[in-house]
């Protein structure tokens, strides 16, 4: 891997944390700010436009007279098309800031912000552009007197209310179909990382997203969020975080016009491992690989790892083994494999989690304290408890932080009744190498993806999202167009 100063770059980084609003830079009109922080080291980044009602009436009315104005809704598919093509390649264009405002502010690796973070999200957009044109309206059967049209049409002002643990890419999923099929867009990023989606706005710009069609607004969810959530003039909201906020989400859509509320919330997802595993390496690389990338900070990471007794040991010698791989490290290294805590209230939860694990009584094997200390960042070791029981906390609560819980089983089904008995359905895993096995144990986990002898493979091609309190909606694909466009029948008589 090539050697990138980034520590220099850090230092000379000069950041802008006021609000885009109808193509410009704006202050709060309160000129209420709050500090930015970089859990890599403790750094202030940048003073950040804490907006409010006042900011989402501004955004709102932005985007509601760009919709009705047509100036990008009315733009021809091809046209739109190329905007949203030459937006992907500004963000390859400036991969390099992109990373490290997202290393900077929410504490990955550096090498999965550019290698990762910024290619996924610059190809979702890039997919969405391209996907514009290749996009058919349909006939129905209708009588011979007369001509049945069935068309999508943007739903008009779109609210984006995404999260911190994949800025970017969260952003991307929001924005690629959104803007494709036509809709205005006021994007509120987390408190917690709003960097990489302010800079994202201003390189829609540039591409050519007319003004006032991509708004963001930094800010906190309880007044930026809410009062985006209780917007009448917001024709629909997408969110991504935990499930309770997301229940707060629908409940003001539901308060105020009825918007439509999509939401992509928390997971608990398992992962079984059956004593047929074809391959036990890459199952325990896949398990150990998976919980701990983006420091455990991942909504469908497989937190729950059931593995049948009568390979449970061989299984946890080779998995202590590689733990020690993901000490956490300093993210703007380009060695670093695992990061930092995205704030201080987050490493306190984990912590919390892993003091609650033993006093409950698992076995503690790995990690369970905080690394780095003198660094000024926040930093957790890689944790991994045996001896779970599915009634402790750390088998039913999400902990969205490097902990990974064991649990043995000798019955596929009751291993399966298990990995269901959660208010999650996000994701799930089963290893063996009975194919009919596999095809019964996915029908019957009650996920809204199950991987079969892998982990979290997948692409933009397949959609995302969950069963139960895991959410509504998919992000991904053309099923995403479905929460952005609204079906038409128009019925002419011949």
């Amino acid at each position: 891997m090539t050697t990138t100063p980034w520590h220099e770059r850090a230092a000379v980084l000069r950041l802008d944390g006021r609000a885009f609003i109808d193509g410009k830079r704006v202050d709060a009109a309160s000129s209420a700010r709050f500090d930015c922080l970089s859990s890599v080291d403790g750094r202030k980044l940048a003073e950040v436009a804490r907006c409010g009602e006042a900011e989402v009436d501004a955004a709102v009315a932005a985007a509601r007279a760009a919709f009705e104005d047509r100036r990008w809704a009315g733009k021809a598919p091809a046209e739109r098309k190329k905007v949203l093509v030459r937006f992907a390649d500004l963000m390859l264009e400036h991969r390099d800031e992109l990373a490290l405002l997202e290393t900077l502010d929410m504490g990955k690796p550096i090498r999965y912000s550019r290698g990762v973070d910024v290619q996924l999200a610059q190809n979702c957009i890039r997919w969405y552009g391209e996907a514009i044109d290749k996009l058919y309206d349909q006939v129905a059967p209708s009588p011979e007197d007369s001509l049945a049209l069935i068309t999508r049409e943007p739903v008009g002002v779109v609210a984006a209310v995404i999260p911190w643990n994949y800025p970017m890419l969260m952003a991307a999923w929001k924005i690629g179909p959104a803007l494709a099929a036509g809709n205005s867009l006021v994007l509120k990023p987390s408190e917690k990382a709003p960097l990489s989606s302010l800079r994202l706005a201003e390189l829609a710009l540039e591409a050519g997203v007319p003004p006032g069609v991509f708004n963001v607004l930094p800010g906190y969810g309880d007044e930026a969020g809410r009062a985006l959530g209780l917007h009448m003039d917001v024709d629909c909201i997408a969110f991504t975080g935990s499930t309770r906020v997301g229940k707060q989400i629908v409940q003001m859509a539901g308060q105020s016009n009825l918007k439509r509320a999509w939401t992509e919330l928390g997971g608990k997802s398992a992962n079984i491992v059956c004593a047929d595993c074809p391959d036990l390496d890459a199952a325990v690389s896949a398990a150990i690989g998976a919980i701990y990338f983006n420091q455990g900070e991942s909504c469908n990471a497989p937190s729950r790892l059931f593995v049948e007794a009568s390979i449970k040991d061989a299984f946890l010698d080779k998995a202590l083994a590689l733990v020690p791989r993901f000490a956490p490290g300093d993210p703007l290294n380009e060695d670093t494999v695992m990061g930092a805590i995205v704030d201080a209230v987050q490493m306190k939860t984990v912590l919390g989690y892993i003091a609650s694990g033993k006093e409950e009584g698992a076995r503690l094997l790995a990690g369970g304290t905080q690394a780095r200390i003198d660094s000024g960042g926040l930093y957790v070791e890689p944790t991994l408890f045996d001896g779970v029981d599915g009634g402790m906390r750390i088998a039913r609560e999400e902990i969205f932080g490097p902990v990974l819980s064991v649990l043995s089983f000798t019955d596929l089904d009751e291993a399966v009744r298990q990995a269901n008995a959660t208010p999650y359905g996000l994701a799930a895993a089963v290893w063996t190498a009975d194919m009919s096995r596999a095809i019964r144990t996915a029908r019957a986990l009650r996920a809204g993806t199950v991987h079969v002898n892998q982990y979290d493979n997948d692409d933009i091609t397949v959609p995302f999202g969950g069963y139960k309190q895991s959410g509504n909606g998919r992000d991904k694909s053309l099923h995403a167009f479905d929460k952005y466009t609204e079906l038409k029948t128009t019925w002419i008589q011949v």
